[in-house]
This record gives structure tokens, C-alpha cells and sequence, in this order.
């Protein structure tokens, strides 16, 4: 009789297998990436940076390293994942050639930045287009959640500098399109700063919803349909009378600091002027409620912005501040929709915090750090990281259904990415034949099918 001398099985390893293909749901990425011909519009980008007499185009480059950075990887080396699988990612660039590529971009400062936020631009239109139903733009509105990330440096980089949770690094702007409920979301601007930039600095608002709404498709780029949302950093006079101005007309939901004014407004409303709060099935808040506050409060603001304000029951062992009120924690907003109930609006305006999922994925996609010395450099990183998670949520919205249209990167890297396949060619096709018995091969194959229903670009 033998007996067990572990819980799992031992296994003899060798290191001369053949054909055998890691990272094998990595062609989902790559299937994208060529049927909403990114690959074509960003190597026409940068073609201004190509030397007459290049191996690798720069754009293909650029391209390599996002995947990269989609498949987990932290650092322009990680482009090695890549170059160990020609049969699925073609030829690879070695690491001084990459280097030497991000340093020459990065040269060219905003020259660059544009050129590839313009191709990222176009490639979304049609990524939109292709996913009909399931765009974010099949809604009434077109929703960006803007919202800061602390950005924690172990050297001493440029730019890098105390923040204002005692760390060190840096405090770069985002802002990321809203898929609702049944998606993720996709980055349409990051603005790198230095860590000690202030959370409610008007004039980088501004700037970042610039960038993200030159990111949209040209008529979402004014007007009512597109909502911007922001916690109370956001909630600045400058901000809201920019997205208020006349010819640009932008909805804003836009958190404020409750301020000694607001507080004192909030103590004389009476009991009869609050509603209930609602939860996203429709059914009543338990110990929340929504009043709309008016008066001299508005006077200095745009006209039509309407001041909401949220009353609830504090969380178990949460703290009460001085702006709460009647053991009530206090918090409100302001947003320029008129037609609806405060209600509803309080609803959207709490679902902003959507946007601490998308952060916490870009997190996981790059962001966990900026892996260059300088602004220049990380900047080009940044469009990089924008790159990745485009893919990372156009991927999803095309060729997956169902809950699996929520899975998060972590999750897509452990369930499709990293399945496993063998490289087989016969004739003049080359087949990549995935793990039969993986559990999400189904999921795979299916996405493909999907993807290669789609008509090519061009």
C-alpha cells in the first residue's frame, strides 16, 4: 500500500516543450486590437517618429508594451511576455529599442501626447459603433467620472512630492466613461501632477475634462447628453461655470463641501421637504433622505444649478463630523438637470462611486506605480496604461456577454488570459488549440466568434 506524502501530485519538469503557447487568451486582446484596427491608426500616429531605416514601426511598438501592461506587467520589460510567443504577437522589439522609442516620444512632450490621444480618439468611435446596444452612448447620456489617484513613488522621481495623505509620489487626474450596470468603464484622460497638486484645483478639472471630452466622439463633446460627475473636490465656482458656460452646456453632478451656509440651510429645512432615497432597484433607502436646498445659497453659482442635499444614518462605528447635523451624516451635491425627482438625481450622482472600481483596475493595470524618472517620460507612460484598459473594456463590450462583461482585469487575466494552447501549423494556417479542459474555454472561443463577426476596419 502506498501512502500520500503531500496533497498534490508530483510532478518531473522539463524545459524543452514545443509549441506550447502561454498566455494563449491573450489573442482576445489581440483580436481586438485588429478588428477595431488600432493597430493601424496608432502606427499612423506615430509614424512622424519612425527612422527611414527602423526594424520595428513605433506605433507596433507603443502597442506591444500596452499589451503588455494589459496582461499584468509593470515595466517596459515586461514586453518579454510578448516576444516569447512570435507565433501570436509577430516580431517584438528588444528592450534598449523600446526604451530608446519612449524616450524619443517623450522628447516630442505635447506633440506626441496628441498624436496618440487623437488615434485613441478615432478608434473609439468606431469601437462604439461596432458595439451597438452595449456602447456607453446607447444610454441618455454619455457619463464621466472624474477623480484623483495617489500615486506612491519609492524614489525619488520627477515630480514626485509629499501628498496629502503623508505619502510620497505623485496625484494625477482621471476620468474614466461610465458603462452603467452592465459594464465597466473605459479611461478617456489622466493628467499627471506632482503629489502635492490640491484635490480641488479648478483649473486641473478643467483640463482633464478637456482631455476627456476630446476623447468622445464629436457631437458627445457639448451638450446636455453628456453628464460630468466629481466628488466635492469638483464642487468649485471656476469648475461648474466652465461646464455651465454658454455654448458648451454640460451637465454636471458635482459634490460639494458642506460649508457653515449649507449647514445652516440644512438645519432649517423642515421635515415635511425630505424624501426618501433610493436604492438602484427602485425600493426605498432605509434611513436615507434628499432635500433640495434654495435661497440665497445659489446666488453666486450658475444660473440653474440645483442644490441637493443627502441626510443618513451614520455606518456603524463611523464618526460624526461638524457638518453633520441631528446624529445625521450630511453630505450634497449640485447638478444643472431640472426635469427630474431629487430622488433619482441623488441615485446618479451616488453611483459616481463606480469610478473607485475603474481606478482600482487601473490600479492592477500599470498604475500601481510610474516605472520612469521623468514627467516626460511617465506622461507617455500614463497613454500607455490609457491604452491597456481601453483594450481591457472594449474587449469585454464586443465578444463577452452576461457577468462577464463585469469581470475586472485580475479576473480576465486569470480566466481567459492565462489559459494555456498549443501552436499548430498545417499548411499555409496557423491554429492555436486551447486547453479543452480549462473551465473558461467556452468563454473564449465564443468571445472570438463574436469578434470575428465583426467587419474589419477599412
Amino acid at each position: 500500500m502506498k501512502h500520500s506524502i503531500g496533497s498534490y501530485p508530483h510532478v518531473r519538469v522539463h524545459g524543452d516543450g514545443r509549441q506550447v503557447v502561454s498566455q494563449a487568451g491573450s489573442v482576445l486582446l489581440v483580436e481586438t486590437v485588429r478588428k477595431t484596427g488600432l493597430d493601424q491608426v496608432i502606427s499612423a500616429a506615430l509614424a512622424p517618429w519612425r527612422k527611414p531605416r527602423a526594424v520595428h514601426d513605433p506605433g507596433k511598438i507603443l502597442l506591444d508594451v500596452a499589451l503588455a501592461v494589459a496582461l499584468g506587467g509593470d515595466c517596459l520589460a515586461d514586453v518579454a511576455v510578448l516576444r516569447a510567443e512570435p507565433a501570436v504577437f509577430g516580431p517584438v522589439a528588444s528592450d534598449p529599442t523600446v526604451s530608446r522609442l519612449i524616450d524619443t516620444l517623450a522628447a516630442s512632450g505635447e506633440k506626441t501626447l496628441q498624436a496618440i490621444r487623437s488615434a485613441r480618439s478615432e478608434v473609439r468611435d468606431r469601437v462604439w459603433s461596432l458595439a451597438g446596444e452595449n456602447a456607453p452612448d446607447t444610454g441618455e447620456q454619455v457619463v464621466i467620472d472624474l477623480d484623483g489617484v495617489l500615486v506612491i513613488a519609492h524614489s525619488d522621481k520627477e515630480d514626485a512630492a509629499a501628498t496629502w495623505k503623508k505619502t510620497y509620489g505623485h496625484h494625477p487626474l482621471t476620468a474614466f466613461v461610465d458603462h452603467g450596470p452592465g459594464g465597466t468603464g473605459e479611461p478617456v484622460a489622466a493628467f499627471l501632477r506632482p503629489g502635492n497638486a490640491g484635490s480641488n484645483t479648478a483649473a486641473d478639472h478643467i483640463i482633464t475634462a478637456q482631455f476627456a471630452l476630446g476623447q468622445l466622439p464629436k457631437k458627445y463633446r457639448r451638450g446636455r447628453q453628456t453628464l460630468i460627475r466629481t466628488d466635492s473636490a469638483g464642487g468649485t465656482h471656476d469648475f461648474v461655470s466652465w461646464l455651465a458656460r454658454r455654448g458648451r452646456w454640460l451637465s454636471y453632478s458635482v459634490g460639494m463641501t458642506v460649508t457653515e451656509a449649507i449647514h445652516e440651510h440644512v438645519l432649517k429645512v423642515p421635515a415635511s421637504a425630505w424624501t426618501a432615497a433610493v436604492e438602484t432597484s427602485g425600493e426605498v433607502r432605509d434611513g436615507a433622505w434628499v432635500a433640495e436646498l434654495t435661497g440665497s445659497l445659489l446666488d453666486s453659482w450658475p444660473k440653474g444649478m440645483r442644490l441637493i442635499v443627502r441626510k443618513e444614518r451614520p455606518h456603524p462605528g463611523a464618526q460624526l463630523r461638524i457638518t453633520d447635523a441631528d446624529g445625521m451624516r450630511i453630505t450634497c451635491f449640485a447638478t444643472s438637470t431640472l426635469d427630474r425627482p431629487i430622488a433619482e438625481l441623488e441615485l446618479r450622482h451616488r453611483l459616481r462611486a463606480r469610478a473607485e472600481d475603474r481606478i482600482r483596475a487601473a490600479r492592477a493595470t500599470g498604475l500601481r506605480n510610474l516605472p520612469l524618472h521623468t514627467t516626460a517620460q511617465n506622461k507617455v507612460w500614463l497613454e500607455i496604461v490609457q491604452i491597456a484598459l481601453d483594450l481591457l473594456a472594449w474587449m469585454p463590450m464586443l465578444a463577452l456577454t452576461g457577468n462577464a462583461r463585469l469581470w475586472e482585469p485580475r479576473r480576465l487575466r486569470l480566466r481567459l488570459f492565462t489559459a494555456a494552447g498549443q501552436c499548430v501549423t498545417t499548411g499555409r494556417r496557423r491554429i492555436l488549440r486551447l486547453a479543452r479542459h480549462w473551465p473558461w474555454t467556452g468563454h473564449i472561443t465564443a468571445a472570438l466568434e463574436r469578434l470575428a463577426l465583426l467587419p474589419n476596419p477599412g
